[in-house]
């Protein structure tokens, strides 16, 4: 019997997001011997035997200090020069425009230059990618291969069945995910001011640091029409959330964000968004089943946010299923665009044809 063809997938787990679950499963079923990015050095018969390694989200520095920042900067080169050396295969997922992080922006782009110059082959989400590759790094020469992100349906559980009688007295608005400065929490809270009567507004998912909570708890206080659910929330949870919405807002920068998980989890659970047209939306060609925007500056996106909310509240107003309506058409499409099993076997294609 042929031994399994040895690989890194890094991160190979993540307890808050299945989408490295879902490839790493797919690699798994496929006969790929899944190993971790820290074990590639432990030994010189284990780094023999890796053939490929694909890293997500690599760029990313720890920057909770200078020290903690450049020590992050330095192992990840040690890692490029180990492949290089070893003539390893080498795929690079890009997820987002630019690193979210300040702190670590100059040596998080200098990285990602490294990447884009070794790698043979670089997956992209959405198809403007290509177009930003090709403008920030001129003459680039790996293969630029676009896999849509996974869908979501039915991972974290199966999806509650929507009722009439679930539809109360205000608009129900969600944002749910990582809390972090770049996703333009404040917005959200000063818009919720404006539409006390009309909406209500559940902000879920643990904050990046105890004092950003602290800001966010300080501006939504004697807010009423305001829930702040700010803690990790479990997987088993998530399905209740989505359910208790009629959709989901989204204000993400257009500067960094590129693609969306949490865009394509509403979908799965049957909501649509109030999103940025970043390259996530762009793909679906959804039409008005998605509320999306854009924007060019801060004060535009207050005002271009505002106008989408009023927008969902003329829709509901006339129609309480008409949002969960548009929810069940993005569930449908995604399970044709961004079928997970699809994903899986494209990637695996890429990977053959990389060692072949």
């Amino acid at each position: 019997m042929d031994s399994p063809t040895k690989i890194i997938f890094n991160p190979c787990e993540n307890k808050e997001n299945k989408y490295i679950n879902i490839l790493v499963d797919g690699l798994k079923r496929h006969g790929f011997e899944v190993n971790r990015l820290d074990d590639f050095l432990s030994s010189w018969k284990h780094f023999q035997s890796i053939q490929l390694l694909h890293l997500n989200w690599f760029e990313n520095l720890d920057d909770s200090s200078a020290a903690s920042m450049w020590k992050s900067y330095f192992r990840k080169l040690v890692v490029l020069a180990a492949v290089k050396f070893g003539n390893k295969k080498l795929v690079w997922t890009m997820h987002n425009r630019i690193s979210h992080e300040k702190k670590s922006g100059k040596l998080s782009q200098a990285l990602t230059r490294k990447l884009v110059v070794q790698a043979d082959a670089i997956v992209i989400h959405s198809t403007v990618s290509s177009a930003i590759l090709a403008t920030q790094y001129p003459g680039i020469q790996a293969d630029i291969i676009h896999i849509p992100h996974p869908d979501f349906v039915d991972v974290y559980g199966p999806m509650i069945p929507n009722k009439v009688e679930d539809i109360n007295s205000k608009l129900r608005l969600l944002f749910i995910g990582a809390i972090k400065p770049y996703k333009n929490i404040e917005l959200l809270i000063g818009l919720a001011k404006k539409f006390s009567s009309e909406i209500h507004l559940t902000i879920a998912g643990n904050p990046s640091s105890d004092s950003y909570r602290n800001e966010l708890q300080a501006m939504a206080l004697g807010t009423y029409n305001i829930a702040l659910d700010l803690k990790f929330i479990p997987d088993e949870e998530l399905p209740a959330y989505l359910h208790q919405s009629h959709l989901l807002i989204l204000p993400y920068s257009l500067e960094s964000s590129l693609n969306s998980g949490t865009v394509i989890l509403a979908f799965s659970y049957g909501r649509t968004v109030i999103c940025p047209r970043i390259g996530t939306i762009d793909d679906l060609r959804a039409g008005d089943n998605i509320l999306d925007y854009t924007y060019r500056s801060e004060s535009e996106h207050a005002e271009v946010l505002q106008f989408q909310v009023e927008k969902a509240l003329e829709l509901w107003k006339n129609n309480p299923n008409s949002l969960i309506e548009k929810g069940l058409y993005m569930r449908e499409l995604i399970q044709k665009q961004n079928n997970k099993k699809n994903v899986s076997d494209t990637l695996i294609q890429l990977y053959e044809s990389l060692m072949n």
